[in-house]
């Protein structure tokens, strides 16, 4: 009866395998009319049905193994009428059991439960996880128990539930960064950095899209200040930061100060417009 009991629930666990390869079919399927849409309210809709199917795919394993390994149970001992040996043993192997490990899953599901019902984030959005700051990544899956990461080195990170404390969540998956540059000569200033934006390589995991000079604005009679905005995957602000600042700078390296293209070093500055719009209901300076 027990070898019968234990074949019954290694075959209910093989069904279980099956019903989530169905359901994650299902998910890839969402996730390319995620990624493929326009409308960034839709792709969000998406990625919640996404997550809401990555989470059955869990429960519903485990629903299928409980419930076959309670019916078969039932099935080969109809009638329980357990020694009182037997009832102690059992009694002390449980509270063994829910302490050691019972306990660490009733905390993950709990926070996980919490986390699907405020919405914290979806699969496919990028977030940083707290208290491990340098735990980033992409949002492959994510259930009750456990959330699985992928970094921008390629590396699987999984995390439980319980540990997470606070969660980064980087919008549409990309850092909007400016930069700032001052010049005497408009014309020739913005020549020379059009040459070197298209020295800066694109793509998914580099910048998102070209850089562009957003804003030409006179500040006095002979000085107007160049804006030059571009988005990045997170991780990848130092091309903006670093590599174009720096290129900028190195212009004027060695030129006599009277002589300088530009008259301050570039600076560079976050840009998101959404934290731009929540910043001024918050920021009340007097003019």
């Amino acid at each position: 009866m027990v070898l019968l009991f234990i074949g019954v629930v290694v075959l209910a666990f093989f069904l279980s395998r099956y019903v989530a390869r169905a359901l994650i079919w299902a998910a890839q399927k969402v996730a390319i009319h995620a990624d493929s849409t326009d409308n960034e309210l839709k792709s969000m809709q998406l990625r919640q049905v996404e997550t809401y199917l990555s989470v059955a795919v869990a429960l519903i394993r485990a629903l299928i193994v409980a419930v076959v390994a309670y019916i078969t149970w039932r099935i080969l001992s109809p009638t329980d009428n357990p020694s009182g040996v037997a009832a102690i043993g059992a009694s002390a192997f449980f509270v063994v059991f829910a302490g050691q490990t019972l306990g660490m899953l009733l905390r993950d599901i709990t926070s996980g439960a919490m986390m699907i019902t405020e919405q914290w984030f979806s699969v496919g959005d990028h977030i940083k996880i707290e208290p491990f700051p340098d735990l980033t990544g992409v949002v492959e899956r994510f259930n009750l128990r456990s959330t699985k990461l992928r970094s921008l080195s390629g590396e699987v990170i999984w995390v439980n539930n319980q540990h997470i404390q606070a969660v980064h969540v980087t919008p549409r998956g990309l850092k909007t960064m400016a930069v700032d540059v001052f010049t005497r000569d408009e014309e020739r200033a913005v020549a020379r950095i059009k040459e070197i934006i298209n020295t800066i390589p694109t793509g998914t995991m580099m910048l998102a899209s070209p850089l562009r000079i957003t804003r030409v604005e006179k500040w006095a009679s002979d000085t107007t200040r160049i804006t030059i905005v571009g988005q990045t995957a997170p991780g990848r602000e130092w091309l903006i930061e670093q590599f174009l600042v720096n290129t900028l700078a190195d212009i004027d390296d060695g030129v006599d100060k009277s002589e300088r293209l530009f008259l301050y070093k570039p600076f560079a500055r976050f840009a998101d417009e959404a934290a731009t719009k929540k910043f001024k209901r918050a920021v009340r300076a007097k003019q």
